[in-house]
């Protein structure tokens, strides 16, 4: 595997990086050039949003190929292209062969959402203090028990003393991590619904490799009334799906919702307003967890 690295300015990005999938490399991946210095830029759009610019002012974009033969051709033929004045062509390096595999796993430790409460990859055994645990690995699905809304949820999970044979809807399941995570604490009939037909199958694996049960589907699946409402999505959809999920409430029952950053509280709680009254129930790295009961 080699690399061919370049240099480029914010305006070039979007026609190198057509370019080069156009040549065949394998990955393209675009950095700050200017990291680490006095010149580093922050660039961050809103979740679920494009970042505010396309690029940092000066960015460094590597790409791989197969072999140093189709990485030096690339770079030959960008070079000769009208679009690449203002970019610079730095070099081709071997790029060393690693185990992928285990470098990955590497990244992803267990996660305490309580001192007894953890999420647990398969490759790593659970901690001595854990007496509930998740088996999750990192796969296609969002959910993976290291974001700050997911664990925000959890903990409010572990926190009910009577989920005991609750019925519980987890609405934009991902990974099925808080379907599961209910049914580690005792919710006996759990939906758990997606638009994504993998994040579905996703779930019903996940659920298998922890043993418990519960129903995987499309939202469609989603019917009656629940004593939990579970939805860690993102501010906007939420405000959407308002009157859906807050209809999906059982009397006496709870709406938890996270995937909010805390500047857009009152704006959830507007939208919740002709259904439900939404407070603050946690927060965490700039998120908060929102939550109701009717």
């Amino acid at each position: 595997m080699f690399e061919l690295r370049l240099l480029a300015p914010e305006d070039k990005i979007e026609i190198v990086g057509e370019a080069l999938d156009a040549l065949d490399a394998l990955s393209v991946s675009v950095e700050d050039a200017d990291a680490q210095t006095d010149a580093e830029q922050a660039l961050f759009g809103e979740p679920g949003m494009p970042p505010p610019k396309e690029g940092w002012q000066r960015s460094r974009v590597i790409a791989l190929f197969p072999d140093e033969t189709s990485a030096r051709e690339a770079g030959t033929v960008l070079s000769a292209q009208d679009f690449f004045e203002g970019c610079e062509l730095v070099g081709v390096a071997d790029v060393p062969e690693q185990d992928w595999v285990r470098l990955t796993q590497s990244q992803f430790a267990p996660v305490d959402i309580t001192p007894e409460f953890w999420i647990v990859p398969t490759w790593h055994e659970p901690p001595a203090a854990a007496r509930q645990v998740i088996r999750l690995d990192p796969g296609l699905a969002f959910g993976t028990g290291t974001h700050p809304t997911t664990r925000m949820c959890l903990r409010w999970i572990a926190a009910q003393a009577d989920l005991a044979g609750r019925r519980v809807l987890d609405y934009g399941c991902g990974s099925g991590i808080l379907a599961i995570g209910a049914a580690k604490f005792g919710a006996t009939d759990i939906d758990a619904v997606d638009i994504d037909e993998a994040a579905v199958e996703s779930t019903r694996l996940n659920a298998d490799a922890n043993g418990v049960k519960l129903k995987a589907g499309l939202p469609e699946a989603a019917r009656g009334s629940y004593d939990v409402v579970l939805a860690n999505i993102l501010a906007t959809p939420l405000k959407v799906l308002a009157p859906l999920l807050c209809q999906h409430v059982a009397p006496g029952g709870a709406l938890v919702l996270a995937g909010i950053l805390a500047r857009q509280a009152d704006e959830l709680k507007a939208a919740y307003a002709p259904y439900m009254q939404l407070e603050v129930s946690d927060s965490e790295e700039g998120w908060i967890l929102m939550t109701a009961r009717r």
